[in-house]
């Protein structure tokens, strides 16, 4: 943990909250953080501090390591607002919204309306032998092998399908389409984001303004039906909503993928227990979530509130660091323990109103790849000679992960 100098600090920081953190370095690192770097953060930092570089551009915003404290935060969408959170938009000198993700009330209620039965867990059940199809797949290219890139070969790819089988995208623009959420997602340079937004932008509009000519039975032309405030959802609306579905889509499940099978490679006395007990997988997702959560998210202040007694001023961020809160020991016992029958709530799917639209569908996702892998092959553990690395940042992820078996 580093002490950041204050020559920039706003007059209402006081300078004993001040850090910058290693956790968000934006970096390859050789420990992993969720045994060192963040129970080491919940045991020297105050609830609240102000983190120089905990918004990508290495931007400052404020931390809260409780759970019960972001919980408080994720309830309360009149003092902390969403509108344009991601920076997206702006970057680029624009100002379309990702949709519902950085929509507010009222208007967020109306596009949840149209979206919540689309993602419904009956409408997601029935995806359920495509997605195990996209798995099985998948694994039968290296099954026989012995070994695999795990995140080229499984984790990048798995929710990449599902998501393009969704949107009816090609899927033979994969290598492209990761490229962009790659250079968006997984870098500290502002121009670099903007230019991948512009793309996936000037393609995605391509696409929405075809379907708008020439309407299909996939999900994208369907958007045009939704409406909101009485009226059909507009061009820039529909944009907006696929924006989200694509950053979310391509990077989130294939981030925690990355993140579960590390450990189970890591610690093969783990995946015995789940072998021998596969009832244990549902349980064991919902802990892995809690352990592993890759992403730290943002509200913005909408007017001077307090936290813990500290003042913050309008239009700072204050963070929902899913990986962080997960390890609140107020919260949870012994939260550095993996326990596959823990059944203690977690925020790592969002809360309150911005619970998650495809959190239904991400947990099929993640179920079925252990389903399919443990079923499939044996035991698997972290190739020989192999180091792992793990990306440090705002989506906490292993960029590589060779397994053999």
């Amino acid at each position: 943990m580093a002490t950041a100098a204050a020559a920039t600090r706003p007059a209402h920081v006081p300078e004993d909250l001040v850090v910058t953190l290693p956790l968000y370095a934006r970096k390859r690192v050789d420990e992993c953080p969720q045994e060192t770097m963040i129970p080491q953060l919940q045991a020297t930092l105050p609830p609240i501090s102000y983190v120089t570089n905990i918004f990508p551009g290495d931007q400052p915003g404020w931390l809260l390591t409780s759970y019960e404290d972001t919980m408080t935060m994720l309830r309360d969408p009149d003092n902390f607002t969403k509108n344009g959170m991601g920076k997206w938009a702006q970057n680029i000198g624009e100002d379309w919204l990702v949709i519902p993700t950085e929509a507010d009330p009222p208007i967020h209620t109306a596009y949840r309306a149209a979206l919540n039965p689309k993602f419904a867990p009956q409408n997601m059940a029935a995806m359920r032998d495509q997605v195990r199809e996209r798995a099985k797949v998948l694994i039968a290219r290296f099954k026989d092998r012995g070994h695999c890139d795990f995140v080229d070969e499984f984790s990048e790819k798995y929710p990449i399908n599902i998501v393009l089988d969704l949107l009816d995208l090609p899927q033979d623009r994969m290598a492209e389409f990761l490229t962009w959420e790659k250079e968006m997602l997984h870098t500290n340079d502002w121009e670099v984001r903007g230019n991948a937004v512009r793309k996936v932008k000037a393609y995605l509009m391509g696409v929405i303004e075809e379907r708008q000519k020439n309407p299909g039975d996939d999900y994208i032309s369907k958007i045009f039906d939704n409406e909101v405030d009485g009226r059909k959802w507009n061009v820039t609306e529909v944009f907006g909503h696929c924006f989200n579905l694509y950053i979310g889509g391509l990077d989130t499940v294939t981030s925690l993928l990355g993140n579960i099978f590390c450990y189970l490679g890591r610690y093969p006395e783990r995946q015995r227990e789940l072998r021998e007990k596969p009832g244990l997988i549902v349980t064991a997702v919902e802990e892995f979530l809690r352990a592993y959560a890759p992403v730290t998210a943002f509200r913005i202040a909408a007017k001077e509130i307090e936290i813990r007694g500290q003042k913050i001023m309008p239009g700072e961020y204050v963070s929902v660091a899913t990986p962080v809160t997960g390890y609140d020991p107020n919260y949870y016992d012994a939260p550095e323990q993996v326990r596959f029958d823990r059944k203690a709530p977690h925020i790592s799917l969002g809360g309150g109103i911005h619970k998650c639209l495809g959190m239904h569908l991400a947990r099929m996702e993640l179920q079925i790849a252990m389903e399919e892998f443990l079923g499939t092959l044996p035991e698997f553990r972290i190739k020989d000679g192999f180091k792992v690395q793990y990306f440090v940042g705002n989506i906490m992820h292993v960029p590589a992960l060779e397994l053999q078996w």
